[in-house]
């Protein structure tokens, strides 16, 4: 079992830069599917999802090459439409090439996707959109058997959610449909607007990425792309939330702080000094948070993966403050966690209570996702004695280099059992 050990008590100062976005590489490497030969990808991270996901084109029959922060993929002009089921049921994220293989072969056998535990999120609003635009669905084993037997045309799709999984499916499989195909209630995530721009680097005809109505023409074909990766907004709030925690200053670069307006803005209620630039933002933390009340909801809301870390700064704040989980309605199994820590967190319903306490102290917790375990990091960094966050694997899906990076602003951190 891999860990992190933290030891408490030290601000942090520097400067680190963020890499690509685990929740648009993930989609980008997908995307590529869709046109038989060579694509290139930068900024990549090297994250474990990213190893998952490429492990899943391989099954498919495309071949991925790192060298550096470069992906390459090459994809055959014969995909194999059945992905691997202990590969799918890792990662929630694989459930994306459903629209992808019935763009490119018509059928596709998807395992019911896995990943991070955060209660029910079914995929109806997936099938539902496809099934509009031709597609018919079979579930056998826990294998979801899918078919567009006279191909794919294109449909009004209404999402009763906004969805960014749906959305992206969707986008997926309309770019190769036969006609046009409208989205309406889309998500807006900088995530999904950059997928579209990587597909309209592809050939692909999409209007309104970024906005809650897309449109897309579908075309006949498409060609490979290159593309860089945009920043990945939860890898620079969570160090945000690093620094703001320790009292710290630290500037975060490589980033889009605009993605992360109302999490910054909260991060300044909470009496952090933010300061922004066109592709940066300074944090200097406060000697104790304020009280902040605050709900996650679809972008341009607060991002419901900055919830925790958020959680962890407010459990030291002087006063209480309401926390309202609107997407996930069971991300609450680090809350005990935390609690271990010597927080005062508590959920009620959809809602969390915290009330801030003066001090934490360190034991061991486990960090049960990937947030889950950034954030019990974080209030490590700010509790008394050592904190030892048990599933670090989970950290390494979605981070690159966290322990190096919190090492070079100055925290005591290291990795256990490696």
């Amino acid at each position: 079992m891999r860990a992190i050990k933290v030891v408490g008590g030290r601000s942090l100062h520097g400067t680190v830069a963020v890499l690509g976005a685990k929740n648009a590489v993930l989609k980008h490497m997908v995307a590529t599917l869709l046109a038989p030969g060579t694509h290139r990808l930068d900024n990549v991270p090297e994250i474990e999802d990213v190893a998952i996901m490429a492990e899943v084109l391989r099954h498919l029959g495309a071949d991925g090459e790192r060298s550096g922060n470069r992906l390459v993929v090459e994809v055959p002009e014969d995909l194999r439409p059945e992905t691997p089921l202990d590969l799918v049921r890792r990662m929630r994220a694989s459930i994306l090439v459903l629209g992808a293989l019935l763009a490119r072969r018509g059928r596709a056998r998807v395992a019911f996707p896995g990943g991070d535990d955060f209660g029910s999120r079914p995929i109806d609003l997936h099938l539902e959109g496809l099934r509009a635009m031709g597609a018919e669905f079979e579930l056998r084993h826990g294998v979801l058997h899918a078919e567009a037997p006279r191909g794919l045309h294109g449909a009004d799709v209404y999402l009763e959610f906004p969805s960014v999984g749906a959305t992206e499916n969707l986008l997926l499989a309309a770019v190769l449909a036969d006609g046009v195909t409208t989205i309406g209630n889309a998500a807006r995530e900088p995530e999904l607007e950059d997928l579209a721009a990587y597909l309209g680097k592809m050939g692909a005809k999409i209007e309104g990425a970024g906005t809650s109505t897309i449109v897309v023409h579908g075309v006949s074909e498409l060609t490979p792309g290159a593309h860089r990766v945009i920043p990945d907004r939860l890898e620079a709030g969570t160090y945000a939330a690093a620094a703001a925690i320790t009292g710290g200053d630290v500037t975060i670069t490589r980033c889009v702080p605009a993605h992360l307006r109302m999490e910054l803005t909260k991060l300044a209620a909470a009496g952090a000094e933010v300061t922004t630039g066109d592709d940066w933002f300074r944090v200097v933390g406060p000697e104790r948070p304020a009280p902040v009340d605050f709900a996650t909801l679809p972008y341009p809301g607060f991002h419901t993966d900055m919830h925790p870390q958020m959680v962890a700064l407010l459990s030291v704040a002087d006063g209480t403050s309401i926390v309202t989980e609107n997407v996930y309605a069971s991300r609450f199994r680090y809350l005990g966690e935390l609690n271990r820590l010597g927080a005062d967190v508590h959920a009620d319903g959809q809602h969390v209570v915290v009330r801030g306490v003066e001090r934490l102290s360190g034991c061991e917790v486990d960090g049960c996702d990937i947030r889950a375990a950034a954030a019990l990091t974080i209030a490590g960094l700010r509790a008394d004695g050592e904190t030892t966050v048990v599933g670090a694997e989970h950290i390494d899906r979605g981070y690159d280099g966290f322990v190096a990076k919190l090492r070079a602003l100055g925290a005591a951190v290291e990795r256990l059992g490696e």
